[in-house]
């Protein structure tokens, strides 16, 4: 996630239906048992404070905490070791050019691993003879850091940016899929398989579902309104169950430059997405990112991109029954019925939470009829109750507020405009709702709140009770009897994070000075159902980015633990397990992105430490030393 300084909200809902902490905490207290007092515990704390354990217990992990800290690498506890999988430039076909961080170029670019490596899903392989684990790894590239690119830079958007730097740029986007081997304990790119991939955001893709074809997708190069170059500013996603990959689209506002007149059509939705972001140059040399000379063009991106892994050829097809926001996270779950629910959330201060279902049910043979699942279902939208129900309120054209009189003409429209669309469904504005994981095995899942520095004292609700939330919290959703489809479901705030000593946190008691932690961002669900989560914006707090785990159960609720730390300037991304879990996958973004860090003056040179080269965004490979599961 690129600083948020940068993306403040554009919801003009954010102070609506504001009510009082003391009403809110009479009617949360009114419905719950008097909850376990403790260390870290204060009245705040209190009345979003973890549910009252379970006789169920998740597995206690047995490694040693690190510390925290910060410095110009990485650290794991004793007992495990990491290995540099694939870094930024580096090889992922027989034919790629080595990295040469002085003389990058679009064509290049293409046939290497790209930048800022976010989402990580994991998809096995049969077994073949010589290896010990063969899968496929799916790696989201979010952005691009242009000052730590490329030599002599103070910024990535100024008149000093060429056009082979934005087409370069442009090639570090998108998404790599690598074949991984692991023979003997180690890990390694096979750079011969036929699955390799590289999807940048020149790739071209078809626009499928309701909004496939619309007049506001149509532009001088596609008057069709079905084919688009690319996707970009890819954040957390997600790997069905029939082996595709789902590429969030997220801030693809900073993407855009030029001007839109103030009464073009476009210009509200335009400004509800914080369109134009002008980050990047792009737009002063490439016809399509000036929303001025294409003004259709950025209704094409701030979608979910499928993508069949299985077949290096394919179209990626960006599913618009998903709906366009700022999307973050993409992880689906089947419900009793096989029909296949997706969550996502809406990255940005006071924006939302979603859940689409289909309409159809999955069919585990037959991958084909699989493949069309995204097109056709319901999109709904989170609304947190103060009483501990959420209701997911559907995004249908014609119903309720969603009309030709409010500018809504047919389904597309609403899912183009699908922020606006739940502003007037009365969707409760969240504190930046990022990764939304399922745990298929409990029927819960866990949306974390990464922060909102914005919220004010009034501005306060159940579900996000801190005002001038730096640190964060996480939301854990109960679906009845595991039905993910569900419309209504419950809730509690699993933690509020932050330092327990200075901060209004609800940390399990045992908790100790390294298990706390603030902005939480990518989860993962290891096999015991201990949560791991990666956090962007703890150094805030004046450590060290990292990955930590926490119980969800028993005694163990609320107990975090630290187990990664990033170098200075990093955030960590995309935790993800192995098949047998005995390795973890974690990608290291931006090292050495610390204040002022540039191309010659880097936080870090992390991970080759090459005083003539660049930080590099990388993949790293953990396992335990002796063999077992990395949760053992």
């Amino acid at each position: 996630m690129i600083d948020d300084s940068e993306n403040n909200a554009t919801n003009p809902r954010a102070t609506d239906g504001i009510r009082s902490l003391a009403d809110i905490a009479h009617e949360r207290l009114s419905r719950r048992d008097l909850l376990r007092s403790g260390a870290g515990l204060t009245a705040l704390g209190g009345l979003a404070a973890c549910a009252t354990p379970s006789a169920s217990t998740m597995t206690t992990h047995r490694f040693t905490e690190i510390a925290r800290g910060s410095d110009g690498t990485h650290h794991v506890p004793p007992e495990y070791e990491a290995q540099v999988l694939i870094r930024w430039g580096d090889p992922i076909f027989p034919d790629s050019p080595p990295f040469a961080p002085t003389s990058q170029s679009a064509a290049k670019q293409r046939r290497q691993f790209g930048y800022n490596n976010d989402f990580i899903g994991y998809w096995p392989l049969p077994s073949e003879r010589g290896f010990d684990e063969r899968a496929l790894l799916c790696v989201n590239h979010e952005y691009t850091t242009t000052r730590l690119m490329f030599p002599g830079l103070a910024s990535g958007n100024g008149p000093e940016i060429t056009k082979d730097i934005c087409e370069t740029e442009i090639a570090a986007h998108g998404g790599s899929i690598i074949e991984v081997v692991r023979r003997g304990g180690a890990w390694a790119v096979r750079t011969d398989s036929r699955h390799n991939r590289r999807i940048t955001a020149d790739t071209p893709m078809e626009i499928t579902g309701p909004a496939a074809g619309h007049p506001r997708l149509q532009t001088s190069a596609d008057a069709t309104g079905r084919r688009v170059l690319g996707t970009m500013n890819n954040c957390a996603g997600g790997i069905t169950p029939w082996g595709t990959y789902l590429m969030s689209e997220e801030n693809i506002n900073g993407c855009f430059g030029g001007k839109l007149s103030d009464n073009h059509p476009e210009a509200a939705n335009y400004k509800r997405m914080g369109i134009p972001g002008g980050w990047y140059g792009w737009w002063r040399h490439i016809s399509r990112f000036d929303v001025g000379q294409e003004p259709n063009e950025a209704n094409r991106f701030g979608w979910v991109v499928e993508v069949d892994i299985l077949d290096p050829a394919s179209t990626p097809r960006k599913r618009t029954a998903l709906g366009r926001f700022k999307h973050e996270g993409c992880e689906s779950a089947i419900a009793p019925d096989g029909r296949i629910v997706v969550y996502c959330g809406d990255d940005q201060r006071f924006e939302y939470a979603y859940k689409f279902v289909s309409t159809k049910a999955w069919r585990p043979e037959d991958r084909a009829w699989n493949m069309a699942l995204l097109d056709e279902g319901t999109l709904h939208v989170a609304r947190f109750d103060a009483d501990g129900v959420v209701h997911w309120l559907p995004l249908i054209f014609g119903q309720g507020p969603l009309i030709p009189a409010n500018g809504f003409n047919s389904q597309a429209d609403v899912l183009i405009e699908t922020r606006r669309a739940a502003d007037l469904l009365g969707a409760t504005p969240m504190d930046r709702p990022e990764d939304f994981e399922p745990n298929p095995k409990t029927g819960r899942a866990y949306l974390t709140l990464t922060n909102n520095s914005d919220r004010k004292a009034d501005q306060v609700n159940a579900a996000n009770p801190r005002a001038n939330n730096r640190t964060g919290h996480i939301i854990e959703i109960i679906e009845p009897n595991g039905d993910f489809a569900s419309t209504t479901s419950r809730w509690e705030v699993l933690v509020l994070c932050g330092d327990p000593v200075k901060d209004q946190t609800t940390w399990n008691p045992a908790i100790s000075e390294n298990g706390w932690f603030g902005s939480p961002d990518n989860v993962a669900v290891d096999p015991a159902g201990n949560l791991w989560i990666a956090t962007d914006g703890n150094d805030d707090t004046g450590a060290a980015d990292g990955l930590w785990s926490m119980g969800t159960d028993g005694g163990e609720r609320g107990l975090s633990r630290a187990f990664f730390r990033a170098p200075a300037g990093a955030e960590v991304c995309g935790p993800r397990f192995s098949s047998d879990g005995t390795t973890l996958f974690i990608a290291v973004q931006h090292p050495g992105d610390t204040d002022g860090a540039t191309f010659e003056t880097p936080g870090t040179r992390w991970p080759d430490f090459n005083a003539s080269a660049p930080p590099r965004p990388s993949v790293l490979a953990v396992r335990r030393k002796d063999g077992l599961p990395v949760s053992n």
